[in-house]
């Protein structure tokens, strides 16, 4: 294997394709890059077995030998990043040794075998469905990160994609929160499946601009198809539990506010919470709204809302401070509604003026 290469061009794709490798992989293997150069394109691999990136370069490079090989992504990748030149020659031989040149840096590498590399099936089989980029990228940045971490049930550790018809509904819980995104679709889709959190995190970091995706929806996996770039991910086994209990159909009190503000005072209250489980306490009513937390060990402080508008009966209602602000960080509006049912009952944080993202925080109770 043998050419020579834009330095923006490889470091660009091998910086894609290592998002994929974990370093603890069980298969030493996997903790490498598998370079496939044809006679007109260099086809980069980086997989971990639980998600799958490959791109294609056909672009500013000159080939000179076909081959294959696999190299140390950890080495490679940093090799390329500290190269003084903008061309960059690789020449591969048949004992997997791998010599990187620059202007004047000379790296030979060891590699191993693309024989021993797995065969990975990234062929486009499946349900065909497409969605615009941005749109993807939105619903899994508003819903992500209320995933579980515990994997005592693996399919909290997912959002649940369930398409349908021409409804796309992305919904994740920790069991402590829930985050729900609705996107419309031009197409008709009819699919119900968990995307695991990790791989969804890759996939919007590889969205980069405004484009159509391809996705391909299969029983145990899925593929999108990025800007030349393929993600295929395994999907998790097991059935998304009825969330619809959680979301209250309708509210006895609501109060708006602007959602810097809230932020903020959540911040300030929080510095002297309980950091083990982070509780505050919002205290409303119609001639004022008081954020407060309490810690015996610690101290106490409140904070008069002066910004938000209250409407309802006087309600008190103790919550984790860190679920509310990843809540209205993640609806990215100026100004945030709350809608209450009671004590404790489940609360809904939107935004005042679109209810395409509803964002759910369950209160805890306190003595």
């Amino acid at each position: 294997m043998q050419f020579t290469i834009k330095k923006s061009v490889i470091n660009d794709a091998l910086s894609k394709v290592s998002r994929a490798i974990s370093f603890k992989s069980p298969l030493p293997i996997l903790t490498g890059i598998h370079f496939h150069l044809s006679t007109n394109a260099l086809t980069l691999t980086g997989s971990n077995s639980d998600i799958t990136i490959r791109t294609t370069i056909t672009d500013d490079i000159d080939i000179e030998e076909i081959g294959d090989t696999v190299i140390s992504s950890k080495y490679i990748l940093e090799i390329i990043r500290h190269m003084d030149s903008d061309l960059i020659s690789i020449d591969t031989n048949d004992k997997d040794i791998t010599v990187i040149e620059g202007a004047s840096s000379h790296f030979e590498l060891n590699g191993s075998p693309a024989s021993d590399y797995p065969v990975i099936d990234l062929s486009k089989k499946g349900t065909h469905v497409t969605i615009k980029s941005m749109d993807l990228k939105a619903a899994i940045d508003q819903t992500v990160f209320a995933t579980s971490d515990k994997e005592t049930r693996p399919v909290l550790t997912g959002v649940n994609f369930l398409a349908d018809g021409e409804e796309l509904v992305c919904i994740a819980t920790d069991s402590y929160r829930l985050a729900k995104k609705t996107l419309s679709v031009d197409d008709e889709m009819f699919f119900n499946i968990v995307i695991p959190k990790k791989s969804l995190i890759e996939i919007s970091r590889l969205i980069t601009r405004d484009d159509i995706i391809d996705i391909y929806v299969e029983d145990k996996k899925i593929i999108f198809d990025i800007d030349n770039i393929l993600i295929q991910t395994r999907l998790i086994d097991g059935k998304y539990p009825n969330i619809s209990r959680l979301i209250p159909d309708h509210y006895d009190s609501v109060m708006s506010i602007n959602s810097a503000s809230l932020i903020g005072a959540n911040e300030r209250v929080s510095l002297l919470a309980d950091q083990t489980n982070n509780i505050v306490k919002l205290t409303m009513s119609e001639e004022e709204v008081i954020l407060s937390s309490f810690s015996p060990e610690i101290g106490s402080v409140e904070e008069k809302l002066d910004k938000a508008f209250y409407k309802g009966s006087a309600l008190s209602v103790s919550f984790t401070s860190k679920y509310l602000i990843d809540a209205i960080k993640s609806i990215n509006s100026e100004t945030v509604k709350l809608q209450f049912t009671g004590k404790m009952q489940p609360f809904i944080i939107r935004d005042i003026e679109s209810d395409d993202n509803i964002q759910v925080v369950l209160p805890v109770r306190t003595y």
